[in-house]
């Protein structure tokens, strides 16, 4: 690349949890610069999980990381092209692209559902998501899946 990398710039943590991670779901979930409709959205969303949750001991921020942490990625597969032909091969991938990868599936997924608002939408893929279930999680043992059938291309890492 020609230029220097961009800087990192810092995230505020939310008003309500003071989370840095919440803001960074927000920001991926903001539709047309709507910041605060997201974040309705959002915390609409974790009183829905609270109020499905039953008996069990988690909050429904905890709940919410559970469900996030069980759609991250642990490997991708990347093309490459030697010797004229197109190989799929695996990679690790980087911790905060993991984070941002759960990130866009659960949101990604979530509007893809049949209900009635996006906050309802987003709490149902939550509890799916944090039962090891759901059309993210689905996604995820997918990509797993496609890393491990191309193992033996391993040995051509970039």
């Amino acid at each position: 690349m020609r230029k220097t990398k961009a800087k990192k710039r810092p995230l505020l943590p939310d008003p309500k949890f003071s989370d840095q991670l919440v803001t960074r779901f927000v920001n991926n979930l903001m539709f047309d610069g709507k910041k605060s409709i997201a974040f309705k959205i959002f915390y609409d969303a974790l009183d829905i999980v609270e109020s499905k949750k039953g008996d069990n001991e988690k909050s429904a921020l905890e709940i919410w990381k559970d469900a996030l942490t069980n759609v991250m990625p642990h490997v991708e597969v990347r093309s490459r092209r030697i010797g004229g032909a197109n190989f799929q091969i695996p990679m690790p991938i980087r911790a905060d692209r993991k984070i941002s990868m759960a990130m866009k599936w659960l949101i990604k997924y979530s509007k893809a559902r049949n209900d009635k608002s996006m906050a309802q939408k987003l709490a149902a893929e939550v509890i799916a998501a944090a039962k090891e279930e759901g059309a993210a999680y689905k996604k995820k043992t997918d990509t797993h899946r496609m890393a491990e059938a191309n193992k033996a291309f391993s040995h051509f890492k970039f």
